[in-house]
């Protein structure tokens, strides 16, 4: 398919942000706010980047709120937008043929609003039916006409463990464009994904916030992040550094990061939502009145502390490890 392929070649090497939406205490989304926020994002260096994703809350928007976050997106970013598709908490899908039909339409939403692909939320109800599995990505494709990437995501965010075959399978799709590991702190399953990916036909894209300088090592070639959501040129500095085989600058750069990561990634794990808002925040990139995250679990303020200090310690040593 010769969109996919142009996909591939635009997005392989890139880093892609899992974008926050601004939203206030009580899960109003903050228009102006998110534009701001979408302006900056843009002028940063970013290969395209990734709505109603995990890090956005995307299956927990309103459709209303869905539509004008992937607008205001488009409206920003030149380059290539991902768009989630799974099975809204609006929805009652009581059964597996409700779930498909929920992603199904959530895909076709994200064509109809100018997204270039679509990330296939794992449906936990296939976990073991590897069959199924592969008919969801294939039916989301056809209905949308966009190329899809697979998406093997941790429990703890909903997901399931998908095998190496059927990482190969999905692959091997004519309108898979690749795949997203977000494995949390599974190495070894991180490792035998990106084997059985094969890496270099279709994009390895590493989701491992807490493994990302490993991940790359492992074999994955771009990335699409919540990590990113607020520390873009951070995150992209490990990926160039690999890319030019820098590998001082790539540990350099693999050590800032991880210290920010060991700052938002951390139990409780729905938690790193708030604590990427509080970042974002102290960034400047939104307000503090709409760096909330209603829809995580409520964090201490020490939680908060611990997130600004970091970004602290990293502004001071901006050139150091």
């Amino acid at each position: 398919m010769p969109a996919t392929d142009h996909l591939v070649r635009r997005l392989r090497g890139t880093v892609l942000p899992a974008v926050l939406t601004p939203m206030d205490a009580g899960g109003v989304v903050d228009v102006d706010a998110l534009r701001g926020y979408a302006e900056r994002v843009a002028a940063g260096p970013i290969g395209g980047v990734a709505v109603w994703a995990h890090t956005g809350r995307g299956l927990y928007l309103r459709e209303a709120d869905r539509l004008r976050v992937l607008g205001t997106w488009r409206a920003a970013v030149d380059g290539p937008l991902v768009a989630g598709a799974g099975v809204p908490r609006s929805v009652r899908a009581t059964g597996l043929r409700a779930a498909v039909d929920a992603t199904v339409a959530m895909a076709v939403q994200a064509a109809e609003g100018g997204a270039d692909a679509v990330m296939v939320y794992p449906l936990a109800q296939l976990d073991g039916d590897d069959e199924a599995a592969v008919a969801l990505h294939e039916e989301v494709a056809a209905a949308s006409g966009l190329p899809v990437l697979g998406f093997l995501l941790h429990g703890e965010a909903g997901g399931y463990p998908y095998s190496p075959q059927l990482v190969t399978r999905l692959l091997a799709l004519p309108a898979s464009a690749g795949i997203k590991l977000a494995t949390l702190d599974r190495a070894v399953a991180c490792q035998d994904a990106i084997r059985a990916a094969h890496p270099g036909r279709k994009l390895v894209i590493t989701g491992e916030d807490r493994m990302f300088g490993p991940s790359l090592m492992w074999g994955a070639d771009t990335a699409l992040v919540g990590i990113a959501a607020a520390r873009v040129p951070l995150t992209s500095a490990v990926l160039d550094a690999w890319r030019a085989e820098d590998h001082g600058g790539f540990v350099r750069a693999s050590a800032r990061l991880d210290a920010f990561a060991a700052a938002t990634f951390r139990a409780p794990i729905e938690g790193y939502v708030q604590r990427m808002l509080w970042a974002a925040a102290w960034e400047g990139l939104i307000p503090e009145e709409v760096a909330h995250d209603p829809y995580g679990p409520r964090l201490p303020s020490s939680e908060r502390e611990a997130v600004v200090t970091c970004l602290e310690v990293l502004a001071q040593h901006a050139d150091g490890p």
